[in-house]
């Protein structure tokens, strides 16, 4: 446990020993050489006829892939598709090399499990987005706010969400990886524990989205550390992250059940601030508290668990880009140790492939380019190849309305779900909580086998990513709808059972072009947007309505299904993100 009091060490090659060899006596992996072949040609002269190879000349015998030629052949044809060329960037691929020379490991494997901390945390699909909903009802006895005046709890939330999603992608690339990993969740501890305590609705919604500022850059902070230590063999392990998500719902569904039903006061009580006695007093509302207090110390166990007990390991490439390029070579030989493998990589590689700089911090990226790159991303010079051809056009524009109608639709239906539940508006005697929030956690039981049976439909052929989405999509749409028919509570439990299994299928497609980081990010920001919208979506058409922001829910999922129809192009096999 010698990390346990220095979780931010610096880090030399020289504690790594025995993880050095030689490139040319290196292992490389599998699918790199295949790759290499393919595009250039093996060893044994087996060349490619044509002249240019992506707009280069063919290589030379030389240029195989074991060898620095070879790998400046490589790293030359990723460049080209970047658009980006500079000393950082080829530095930047070749690092790449290493680490999927490298392959998977323990070190990886344990970054998926702090990884899915971060996910299954996530409020806008996960852990703090039920919390959130599944405290409504007693926030309403509590404080006194009506129905559906409570709802803009969650657009509180929400508003924490974009601005701490849009505030920790950047700040990450300008503070560190390592420090924006462990901040993210550090913030939502602290924060989890304190909305137990609010002492006024208007005081918790500041904490809910105080809480929403940290835990909505898990998201944008986990993903993008991951992947960067991540072999592009195992790439399909990103979207496999997304299992965290129903487990994250369990977890709030089956706190909820054994504290709110037990510790609340009856469903018939108002608030003491818009009531008389009898009414609804603190002291007999404690169970949403001793919810939040339980799920903040989670929250914050997991934070500990990230710090403490795991060393990270600082990204290469945010290290590069301040020009500490001995410690980025350092970082992947620690891989390389962890995963009782070898690794070819070192300052002379690097700077061979990259570029001979006068000093190191003639390479380092200023705050500036930092964040010029990452507004690049949104410029019309990389959206514009996303719409290179009509058929491609189409696939993004179909993507981004899916992404939108989805992003606004899931929270329509799910943030509020424990209202709906209780008949909250309507003419009938309210559910009582002991049903409500044990038919809530048997509806999430019941949907954590959805994303594993998405894992596998999705590679399935005849069904693949288009089919397995649309038909999740459409079933859900349906069930909405059928959900409103009736206010019994065991109608509503087999309807919100299905909805639950059906709706854990659904991932957003990706984007199969060069851009998909650009094209991911635009569709991220649109499902954010509606996602801050539906709160509002919802006061307003409950005001009028009980059912309609149901509907109205409904009504998005199927728009998103005949939009999938229309997808032209089959991800299925695909290089994912």
């Amino acid at each position: 446990m010698s990390f346990f009091m220095n979780p931010f060490k610096k880090h030399d090659v020289s504690e790594f020993e025995n993880v050095y060899v030689p490139f040319e006596n290196a292992n490389r992996h599998p699918s790199v050489v295949a790759t290499h072949n393919v595009k250039f040609g093996s060893a044994s002269g087996n060349m490619p006829n044509n002249d240019e190879i992506d707009g280069r000349p063919s290589p030379t015998y030389s240029e195989s892939a074991y060898t620095i030629e070879g790998l400046r052949a490589e790293v030359d044809g990723d460049i080209a598709a970047s658009g980006h060329d500079t000393a950082y960037d080829r530095k930047s691929k070749v690092i790449n090399k290493a680490i999927q020379d490298i392959g998977m490991g323990r070190y990886q494997w344990q970054l998926f499990v702090l990884c899915g901390f971060g996910w299954l945390a996530d409020n806008s699909h996960s852990l703090w987005l039920q919390g959130v909903a599944l405290t409504l009802p007693s926030i309403t006895q509590e404080f006194g706010p009506s129905v559906t005046q409570v709802r803009y709890t969650t657009c509180a939330l929400f508003v924490g969400l974009c601005l701490g999603a849009s505030f920790w992608g950047i700040a990450s690339d300008v503070i560190g990886r390592r420090l924006a990993f462990n901040a993210t969740l550090f913030i939502a501890g602290v924060f989890g524990l304190a909305v137990g305590g609010g002492n006024s609705w208007i005081g918790t919604c500041g904490l809910y989205a105080a809480l929403g500022a940290g835990v909505g850059g898990n998201l944008p902070v986990d993903g993008a550390l991951f992947l960067e230590f991540l072999p592009m063999a195992s790439g399909s392990l990103l979207t496999v992250l997304s299992v965290w998500w129903p487990v994250g719902q369990l977890i709030a569904s089956l706190v909820a059940w054994g504290f709110i039903p037990n510790y609340s006061c009856d469903a018939t009580l108002l608030s003491c601030d818009v009531s008389s006695e009898p009414c609804c007093h603190k002291a007999q509302n404690m169970g949403w508290r001793y919810f939040l207090f339980t799920l903040g110390a989670m929250t914050f166990l997991m934070f500990i668990c990230r710090f403490f007990f795991f060393h990270l390991y600082e990204s290469p490439k945010y290290l590069l880009s301040q020009g500490r390029q001995a410690e980025a070579v350092a970082t992947v030989h620690g891989i390389a140790f962890k995963n009782k493998r070898k690794t070819w990589l070192t300052t002379e590689i690097l700077d061979e492939i990259g570029g001979y700089a006068k000093a190191d911090e003639y390479q380092k990226l200023s705050t500036v380019q930092i964040v010029k790159r990452q507004l690049s991303k949104f410029s019309t010079e990389r959206i514009a190849p996303l719409f290179a051809t009509r058929r491609l056009g189409l696939m993004t524009s179909l993507i981004w309305f899916c992404w939108a109608t989805i992003g606004m639709g899931y929270p329509l239906f799910n943030a509020f779900l424990p209202q709906y539940l209780q008949n909250a508006g309507k003419d009938v005697a309210p559910t009582p909580n002991n049903i409500l929030y044990r038919n809530y956690a048997i509806a999430s039981i019941v949907g954590v086998p959805g994303s594993f049976i998405a894992m596998y439909t999705v590679d399935v052929r005849y069904i693949g990513r288009k089919g397995t989405i649309a038909a999740a999509t459409v079933l859900t749409g349906i069930i909405l709808f059928l959900f409103t028919i009736s206010s019994d509570s065991n109608y509503q439990l087999v309807m919100t059972c299905l909805e639950s299994f059906f709706q854990n299928i659904i991932t957003p497609e990706v984007f199969p072009a060069p851009n998909r980081g650009t094209g991911t990010g635009i569709a991220s920001c649109l499902n954010r947007i509606c996602g801050l919208c539906a709160p509002i979506v919802a006061v307003n058409a409950g005001n009028v309505n009980p059912n309609a922001p149901v509907y109205a829910a409904g009504s998005l999922i199927l728009a998103a299904f005949i939009a999938m129809c229309f997808f032209p192009i089959e991800t299925r096999g695909k290089q994912k993100l």
